[in-house]
This record gives structure tokens, C-alpha cells and sequence, in this order.
């Protein structure tokens, strides 16, 4: 086993750079994994552009990943070396009370790769083994990797799975959006709207199966949503985009006893009057990460060929990783989704 391997470093606010780095050493309980994918997550880039605290450099980041197993601790006993795997972004501790409850993704104690502990835009990672699921030989680790972004769609399915949908709407035709948009179609079947201010971002959608879209910087939304659905509104809106706008504006178009689910995270805004939620007795969820049995489904999704999470994808080299993220934070580049290989 190498001592050394080669990663996209965060060494400091406003710096990425390729560095060598010592291999991650392991627990009892993990496994080291040799990286095959990892993809770059929005919440980084605001973090790396914000020099958001969140995210304290020095630092490894990435946190949707796939890999192979390349040695375990003593403690490990269903995984072995040479397996093929994907992670869960978040490692749970198993004891509190949001764990027992089943709401891992609650926990209290939660760690996050890239954030709290070592991410994967490396050669090799740290892994306890409770985070990861086996995958089949027959998917990519370029594939297999956005399981966890796709899972986060998953998630929110299961928050609404008790809601009759006829029509909905998702704000936002970014990687998040557009893997709420294949969650609710392959799981719900239910007819998907997507907006977004990008005609290139919306014509994705389209082609990923959304039965309407709507570009709300050149078309007046309300009016498009009041037309599609003859006046009714909507019964659940995504708001992935996560800006004060975007807020109010989806509590407007949903229908009296709607819901409305907040998975963006862009500002921390303050939108709502209480009458708005109260009187017509709409709803509000907020949606955060994924647990491990909607990664499973959501690697199921993948590797069935449900849903399309490659041909809108753009991959790049881990030694390109500091230009991919420059592209990206600048807007100079106007890639949905990147995956960064090893």
C-alpha cells in the first residue's frame, strides 16, 4: 500500500491546488477506499466561493463517491478488499435519538466527508464501514457515485410520499432539481414542471421527461402555472434553488392544503407571513441529505437504467479538479452536473 497519494487540496480560503497528501490510516471499524468518482456537490462550491465556515480549510472536500475497497479494519466483517462500493455522504454515530429513530440523516453527532473528516476528490479515502452499499460490476464508478445526489430526490419522495400529486413543480433545473425531477417520475410517476432562468438547463429537463418547462426570466410563472392548472395551483413544489424569492413564490402557486419542499440552500431568507401558511393550510418540509436504505433505491434506480444520470453529466480528471471548480465557481462554465475521476 502506497504512503502517499495525490489529492485536490483546499489548503486555504479561495486556494484548491493538487498536493501530495499521506493515505488516509483506518479504524477498526472502516475500510480504506481507493476512489473511482467523485462528484463536485454544489454546497461545496458556495462554500469554496463564500469561504463559508462550514468548510474550514485545510481540507480534503468531496462527498459523492464510489470506489474500491483496498483494505478493511479488524472489525469489518461484510465487506473485503476488491469490492466495488458507493458511500452515503454522511456517517451517523447510531446511538442518538434521531438514530434510533431511523432518522440517521437527523443525527445529532452526523459527519459529513469533505466537511467534518476527509472527503474524496483523492485516490483514497477513510470510510466507515456502516456508509457503504456493494455495487454491481455492471455500473461505472462514474455512475455509481451520483447515487448520492439522486438519493437526496429519493429522500424527498418519502417525505411526500402521503400527498395525492397530480401536478408539480421543481424550482431549479440544477444537479439537485434534476434529481428531484427523475426521483418523482421513476417512483411516483407523476407529471414534473421544471423552472429555471437557463433555456440549456431547461432543455435538459425536457429531455429527462418534465411535461412542462418554464424559463421564469423571460415568462411570467404565475400565469404559466395558473394556465397548466386551469387555476387550481399546484400540489407540491420543490424549490431546490433555496433564494427568497423562490421561497414565497412556491408557498404562492401551491393549491389551498399543498406542501411545498426546501431542499436549497442558497440564502437563509425569511419570506413567509404565518397568514400565507395558516389560512389557506399549506404546508412547508425542509429536506436534508438521504439515509441509507433511499441510497440503495437510488443506486437500484441507476443500475436498472430508470433514470438518466449520465448523459447530462460532464467528467474530468482529478488533476483538472482545481479548473473544474474556477470554471464553475466564475459561472464561466456552464456545466449542470461534474464528476472529478481518479
Amino acid at each position: 500500500m502506497k504512503n502517499e497519494m495525490q489529492a485536490l487540496l483546499y489548503p486555504e480560503y479561495g486556494k484548491l491546488t493538487i498536493a501530495t497528501q499521506p493515505v488516509p490510516s483506518i479504524a477498526s471499524d472502516e475500510v480504506l477506499l481507493r476512489v473511482g468518482a467523485c462528484g463536485i456537490c454544489g454546497s461545496e462550491l458556495e462554500s469554496f466561493a463564500s469561504r463559508s465556515e462550514r468548510r474550514k480549510p485545510p481540507l480534503i472536500m468531496g462527498h459523492e463517491f464510489s470506489g474500491t475497497v483496498a483494505e478493511v479494519g479488524k472489525e469489518v466483517k461484510h465487506f473485503r478488499e476488491g469490492m466495488r462500493v458507493v458511500s452515503n455522504s454522511l456517517v451517523s454515530c447510531g446511538a442518538c435519538s434521531s438514530c434510533l429513530r431511523g432518522e440517521t440523516n437527523l443525527c445529532v453527532r452526523r459527519q459529513i466527508f469533505g466537511m467534518h473528516r476527509g472527503g474524496a476528490f483523492a485516490e483514497y479515502v477513510n470510510v466507515p464501514a456502516r456508509c457503504l452499499i456493494p455495487m454491481s460490476d455492471h455500473v461505472s464508478f462514474e455512475t455509481a457515485c451520483l447515487s448520492e445526489p439522486l438519493a437526496n430526490g429519493v429522500h424527498m419522495v418519502g417525505l411526500t410520499n402521503h400527498l395525492h400529486l397530480n401536478q408539480m413543480l421543481v424550482f431549479g433545473a440544477g444537479p439537485i432539481g434534476l434529481m428531484a425531477q427523475l426521483a418523482f417520475q421513476a417512483l411516483r410517476n407523476v407529471p414534473v414542471i421544471v423552472s429555471d432562468i437557463k433555456d440549456e438547463r431547461l432543455a435538459v429537463a425536457k429531455k429527462l421527461g418534465a411535461v412542462h418547462t418554464i424559463n421564469s426570466a423571460k415568462e411570467n410563472i404565475e400565469e404559466s402555472i395558473a394556465a397548466i392548472t386551469a387555476g387550481d395551483g399546484l400540489d407540491l413544489v420543490v424549490d431546490a434553488v433555496g433564494m427568497e424569492q423562490t421561497n414565497r413564490l412556491g408557498l404562492k402557486l401551491l393549491r389551498p392544503g399543498g406542501t411545498m419542499v426546501m431542499i436549497g440552500l442558497h440564502q437563509n431568507s425569511q419570506p413567509y407571513h404565518s397568514y400565507d401558511i395558516i389560512l389557506p393550510e399549506k404546508k412547508i418540509i425542509g429536506s436534508y441529505a438521504c439515509k441509507d436504505d433511499e441510497m440503495k433505491t437510488a443506486l437500484d434506480l441507476i443500475t436498472d437504467g430508470r433514470v438518466d444520470v449520465t448523459s447530462w453529466i460532464d467528467y474530468f480528471p482529478l488533476s483538472e479538479g482545481a479548473t473544474v471548480f474556477a470554471g464553475l465557481v466564475s459561472k464561466e462554465k456552464d456545466w449542470i452536473k461534474t464528476v472529478l475521476t481518479m
